[in-house]
């Protein structure tokens, strides 16, 4: 049983009760595949990231989070997007349902290697046409699609 279940634009969705901002990174190597972590609350492969805490900032929220979930050490070298939509709750176990509230920085590895944290199961470079066939929530699709098409604006929305 998972801890946690996304719904996106699902009428039988619980009401939110709560709103936290966090921050994921976009990284890639060499070859364009992305760095995922499969979540262990969810199953789902997803960008590392989570919750700002206290006395830090958004974009080091980013770089803590990337660390911890993955091993790498990165470095911030832009903005994917601001994804706000009240259609993405996420609803715990805990009964906390919280209300999407993303900022996805892009990120590029300056030291460290591939650890799995205990808050998931695997972490690796995923080709983006090898990630269409696994276990990903539609909104981190939609990232992944705002990164292949270039943009030249941040996504805000």
């Amino acid at each position: 049983m998972t801890s946690r279940r996304d719904y996106y634009q699902d009428p039988d969705a619980p009401q939110p009760n709560s709103l936290k901002p966090g921050a994921s990174t976009l990284v890639t190597d060499e070859n364009g595949s992305v760095l995922m972590q499969r979540r262990g609350d969810s199953g789902n492969w997803s960008l590392p990231g989570g919750i700002m805490e206290v006395g830090e900032t958004l974009e080091g929220c980013a770089i803590r989070e990337t660390r911890e979930e993955t091993g790498f050490d990165i470095e911030i070298t832009g903005l994917l997007g601001i994804y706000t939509d009240p259609a993405h709750v996420i609803a715990y176990a805990d009964g906390e349902v919280r209300q999407e509230f993303a900022v996805v920085y892009y990120g590029r590895v300056i030291s460290g290697e591939i650890t799995v944290s205990d808050e998931s199961t695997e972490v690796a470079f995923i080709r983006l046409e090898d990630l269409e066939t696994l276990p990903v929530h539609d909104t981190v699709r939609m990232r992944l699609r705002h990164h292949t098409e270039s943009r030249t604006q941040p996504y805000l929305g």
